[in-house]
């Protein structure tokens, strides 16, 4: 694991094989002289919503033009998604995009053009995302180190607690103004309290690319799951009959 020290700017550790290349620290540390332009392009999260959209647009284009099985589109979709993964893990240059999102955006582009096939398409992920739902937590829990549940401990506990908060307060302020009532908004905080697959997704990520804090990371984040989704949706089942009214 190698640091790489930015001056002037913010110090940052990456692994080895993960540091960012020398042009792009010296744009990062000379904010003087980087356009927006510049910061556009160097942002993964910029370009993954670039390359996901312009995807998303062409595959609409596709399958207008071209038809096939719902099971043939989903098929297309995820191999297309493994791709860009390995194009993200084997691009070494100062330009690059996050997959996760560019794949997300897959989704939003196939949506807004062709609304009917993504409501089809994403019945079947439903019935993939039922089978693969299993094998996610599943390696989770074979990779987590229970001993470090005593290391973390107390602080973890104050922390999830904490970021839960204020995420309950993050959907107060986005109802503000809406024409939802006190319970409802109460019932819409208590529902964003659960923390599951994001956690089991992305947990583990750290402790892959080999960083020291990889084990205590990945603790945290399925002792979050093991708090609050059985919490959140127990809250839930006993709350809704009396927060929410039918139509």
């Amino acid at each position: 694991m190698g640091c790489h020290i930015q001056p002037d700017s913010v110090s940052r550790c990456y692994p080895a094989n993960q540091a960012p290349c020398k042009g792009q620290c010296d744009r990062s540390s000379d904010v003087s002289g980087t356009s927006v332009f510049d910061v556009g392009l160097d942002s993964p999260n910029n370009m993954g919503m670039a390359v996901g959209l312009a995807v998303g647009s062409l595959l609409a284009h596709f399958f207008a033009k071209v038809h096939i099985r719902d099971t043939a589109k989903v098929l297309i979709i995820l191999s297309i998604s493994f791709l860009l993964v390995a194009a993200e893990d084997a691009l070494t240059t100062a330009i690059t995009f996050s997959a996760l999102i560019a794949i997300m955006f897959i989704g939003i582009g196939l949506q807004k053009k062709r609304a009917v096939v993504a409501k089809r398409l994403s019945v079947k992920y439903g019935k993939l995302w039922a089978a693969a739902e299993v094998f996610l937590f599943v390696l989770m829990g074979a990779t987590v180190n229970i001993g470090y549940l005593g290391k973390v401990g107390a602080k973890a506990l104050l922390l999830i607690v904490g970021a839960l908060v204020f995420r309950m307060l993050g959907v107060f302020v986005c109802l503000l103004g809406t024409s939802l009532s006190k319970k409802e908004r109460l019932f819409a905080m208590m529902a964003y309290t659960p923390k599951a697959t994001v956690q089991a997704a992305i947990g583990g990520i750290p402790l892959a690319l080999g960083f020291v804090c990889g084990d205590t990371v990945l603790t945290v984040a399925v002792l979050a799951i093991v708090l609050t989704a059985p919490l959140g949706a127990f809250a839930m089942d006993l709350s809704y009959k009396k927060l929410l009214k039918k139509g």
